[in-house]
């Protein structure tokens, strides 16, 4: 009798354990499981639309993915695999909606743009809105296709890089001054919306794009070196709030430590003609800004600026000592 009672309670711990670890399965395996509805998506987006992408880096999932890359992923994948559920046309303004909330943060505003008008032709509550957000993507799309754009090295990037060099720097300048103004005007519109966020992003990339276009031409244009770090300061000033400050602090002083390197290969240390006070002039706000960005904790860019300062501190020595003061 007493055998058979151990049994019995053996039995049920075994069963009690077993349903333990079922649910801490569960649980652990739960955020990792495939999305089973398009409303899980659009719960994940909504919490995030809001945010400004200007001043703080775009929001993550679970996996460490950018949220609006995910959504969009995610929706597809939705679409694809629930086609049949999907086929009634219920849930179809909350998906087009969905991606082209997800498609206008990663710079897609064309795409979006059609994404919107798709819920234009529905009748649903996101229509009025649908209409604005696509007539705001259109106007976007249409601002950042003036001036000179951003060349892709992986695709025809030389034929890019060809067309955009044959312009003068006033053609460059006023180009991108015209987009820059059309998106200010937007900008001012939109106000209190998340769009003012999308495009403060569009505004400074533009003048990303106009600083570059300066220092890969520094060599053809007038004054080229002084108008190429004049362009990389006036990023830096113009967009002191930025979630990429640092990145462009790092740019400006990548530059002067080109020019430091390009001035010692020109004119080395031992000549007659090597200028000690104007290689001083290249080191100290290399130095300066590599050591005020390494002293931000906790970023990525700490560690680049920290081994940049090293690399370029080794570089001085090089310099004859009698010559330099370090």
């Amino acid at each position: 009798m007493q055998k058979a009672r151990s049994i019995v309670c053996l039995c049920l711990l075994g069963l009690i354990w077993v349903g333990c670890k079922s649910v801490a399965q569960k649980k652990a395996e739960a955020p990792y499981g495939p999305t089973e509805s398009v409303l899980e998506v659009v719960a994940v987006l909504r919490r995030y639309v809001p945010d400004d992408t200007y001043r703080f880096p775009p929001p993550t999932d679970f996996t460490g993915r950018n949220a609006y890359r995910s959504t969009l992923l995610r929706m597809e994948s939705i679409e694809s695999i629930h086609a049949n559920a999907l086929r009634s046309g219920y849930m179809k303004p909350v998906v087009h909606f969905s991606k082209g909330r997800s498609l206008e943060r990663l710079r897609a505003y064309d795409l979006a743009q059609n994404q919107y008008l798709e819920v234009e032709k529905l009748d649903s509550p996101l229509k009025e809105e649908a209409q604005h957000s696509a007539e705001v993507c259109g106007r976007i799309h249409e601002a950042v296709l003036i001036g000179i754009q951003d060349p892709n090295p992986m695709n025809e990037g030389e034929k890019v890089s060809q067309e955009a060099a044959d312009q003068t720097p006033e053609e460059v300048t006023q180009a991108l001054e015209e987009r820059v103004a059309l998106l200010a005007f937007l900008k001012d519109e939109e106000k209190g919306s998340h769009y003012q966020y999308v495009i403060s992003e569009e505004i400074e990339r533009a003048d990303q794009t106009r600083a570059a276009w300066f220092v890969n031409n520094r060599y053809r244009i007038p004054d080229g070196q002084l108008r190429a770090l004049a362009e990389l300061q006036r990023v830096v000033r113009r967009h002191p709030g930025s979630k990429n400050r640092l990145e462009h602090m790092l740019a400006l002083a990548e530059l002067y430590d080109d020019l430091a390197h390009e001035y010692v290969d020109a004119v080395p240390p031992a000549s007659l003609n090597f200028d000690p006070a104007l290689f001083q002039d290249l080191v100290d706000p290399a130095t300066q800004i590599y050591e005020s960005v390494a002293a931000h904790d906790g970023t990525t860019q700490k560690l680049e600026a920290a081994r940049r300062l090293e690399a370029f501190l080794a570089f001085t020595l090089t310099v004859d000592r009698d010559r330099f003061t370090h």
